[in-house]
């Protein structure tokens, strides 16, 4: 670890950390130093990778959280009290997200809602009481996670890409509002990861069409994402950056 991806002192939050790509971002981060706050609607699952967390780095390295991100107080009090508890607030990664495959003309408004609940409105109740966190103490880092179906067409997921693309260009827009006072926001576009939300799908065309010639593994992504948080990316802000193995490739 070098000064640049040294996060002691640090404080941290992150959504969606029962497991996947969630967990291993509180790991990753806890590694190099920061205190993570684990959340998820799997309250026994956020408790899991805690205490995953402070067997391997001490204890009081993580605490678990159960929040459900569609309760747009619940965030607020959980990313305030955080700041509050800590003194700080230097990262918030919004993992939390939920899948769904089915065609737009058999898709009911319940659906769409529950996707674009979680998957959107999850991740902009995050980046609101974060934002104002850390506008007020004069920096930070957001990321988002949003997916690599921002750019590759497929059948069925309609639903899952519109919610993803709109967290790409809250990312942007979000950026030019806060960059002057100190905070970075930006994203990870996965490919597809093998994870509990994975699970059961069939990967051989997914393995054939990236340019690695393998799926995605959750510290993949968690590098990338703890790269992001860190000083190591402090120019960064504002972007993308594509975790797919080489399946889409956009200029």
């Amino acid at each position: 670890m070098t000064a640049a991806d040294d996060l002691t002192g640090w404080v941290a939050v992150v959504t969606g950390a029962a497991s996947g790509i969630g967990r291993a971002t509180a790991v990753r981060l806890a590694e190099s130093g920061a205190h993570v706050v684990c959340t998820d609607h799997n309250g026994p699952g956020a408790a899991d990778t805690a205490e995953a967390i402070d067997a391997a780095y001490g204890r009081g390295c993580a605490h678990p959280h159960t929040l459900d991100v569609t309760d747009a107080d619940a965030v607020e009090r959980l990313v305030t009290g955080t700041a509050e508890q800590h003194g700080r607030l230097d990262i918030m990664v919004n993992v939390a997200g939920i899948p769904y495959s089915r065609p737009v003309v058999d898709t009911d408004e319940a659906d769409l809602d529950r996707v674009l609940a979680v998957n959107l409105k999850g991740v902009f109740f995050g980046c609101r009481a974060a934002a104002r966190v850390m506008t007020a103490q004069g920096h930070g880092s957001i990321v988002n996670v949003a997916s690599s179906a921002i750019d590759t067409l497929r059948p069925n997921v309609a639903c899952y890409a519109m919610s993803k693309a709109a967290v790409a260009q809250l990312t942007k827009t979000l950026a030019i509002e806060v960059g002057s006072r100190g905070v970075r926001v930006n994203a990870v576009a996965p490919g597809v990861i093998d994870t509990p939300m994975t699970a059961g799908v069939p990967h051989a065309a997914n393995i054939e069409a990236a340019a690695l010639r393998r799926i995605g593994r959750p510290d993949d992504v968690a590098w990338a994402i703890r790269y992001l948080a860190s000083p190591a990316s402090g120019f960064v802000t504002g972007q993308i950056l594509r975790v797919n193995g080489g399946t889409a490739m956009p200029g």
